[in-house]
């Protein structure tokens, strides 16, 4: 009998969820996505140093921190590239999440010093937080052949505003979604139960319902458990640890999530402006909470990432 990993790329697209590319040539992803926590452990390890120092040496003495950053983003992408035959998630600067037009500016950046490499857009998505302003920038980035991951979304009606500008990619966190609700009721939730692998389904249900294109790629998983659940998801991406996991166990994958299942569900079309957004985010505790915390904790990595630059120069 095939491994449950093998068994899940029959319905869904396996994403490698890290920095470290032995672990993507190993499990074989279609694509990789990064945020800056995990290209900043990456650029601490000695096998991937080199590329640190050397965006630091190409830079030259007169190029600023933010700069050699980005080409540390794109050299790492580089590398995932060559590995992996689909697409690789690059990030904006997190904190850029409450400004349409510096997210704008960046992104804009980032796929010209990707081109300037060789690389064409199509293999790379930019990742965007949830925010109105974050959702706002990624519609324009659509219009212009630049494809978004829009990332920290715990709620429909990010899904929902992004399904309506076209975005690419949506990437909502399932573990992040768990973490929350089993600290304020205490519950250990498993299976369909699971608060975050229901958020996925509902996303899901809604797109395939409306015959929204935007591809949905549930994230940040804590079991193997999360991920079975939603097989049938147009992607997963999933951290090394759990990829290890379901290629080392057997037993059979049932396919979870179907377009004809969504047919049937009795939902109705949301519709949003900017108000309802803010109004309903701000409405669930949870969505609101969870992308502000994942908007700092993205920061403060970009923080000491820029500190590492620094000590580098």
């Amino acid at each position: 009998m095939a491994n449950q990993l093998e068994q899940l790329k029959q319905f869904t697209v396996v994403v490698a969820d890290t920095g470290d590319f032995e672990s993507m040539r190993e499990y074989q992803p279609q694509d990789a996505t990064t945020n800056p926590s995990l290209i900043l452990k990456a650029s601490q390890q000695d096998q991937y140093a080199h590329l640190v120092k050397e965006a630091v040496q190409d830079a030259g003495s007169a190029a600023t921190v933010e700069a050699i950053i980005d080409r540390v983003l794109i050299s790492f992408g580089k590398e995932i590239l060559k590995i992996v035959p689909g697409r690789v998630s690059t990030e904006v600067d997190a904190r850029l999440s409450f400004d349409t037009q510096a997210t704008l500016d960046k992104a804009r950046e980032l796929i010209a010093l990707y081109e300037a490499e060789g690389i064409p857009r199509e293999r790379v998505l930019i990742k965007i937080a949830s925010t109105w302003e974050g959702i706002a920038a990624a519609t324009e980035l659509q219009k212009e052949g630049i494809n978004c991951n829009l990332t920290l979304m715990f709620s429909l009606a990010q899904a929902v505003a992004c399904a309506a500008g076209g975005i690419k990619l949506i990437s909502p966190f399932v573990g992040r979604i768990y973490d929350w609700f089993k600290k304020s009721t205490g519950t250990e939730y498993t299976g369909a139960a699971d608060p975050g692998v229901q958020s996925v389904k509902q996303i899901y249900t809604y797109y395939r319902k409306f015959g929204h294109e935007t591809e949905v790629m549930g994230a940040s998983f804590r079991n193997t458990s999360q991920i079975l659940e939603l097989a049938g998801c147009d992607l997963l991406t999933i951290g090394t640890n759990l990829l290890e996991e379901l290629q080392n166990t057997e037993g059979t994958v049932e396919r979870k999530l179907r377009p004809d299942l969504a047919d049937e569900a009795a939902i109705e079309r949301l519709t949003l402006d900017e108000k309802t957004f803010r109004f309903l985010l701000n409405e669930d505790a949870m969505a609101t909470e969870k992308t502000a915390e994942g908007i700092r904790a993205f920061s403060a990595d970009i923080v000491k990432m820029e500190a590492l630059i620094a000590g580098m120069r």
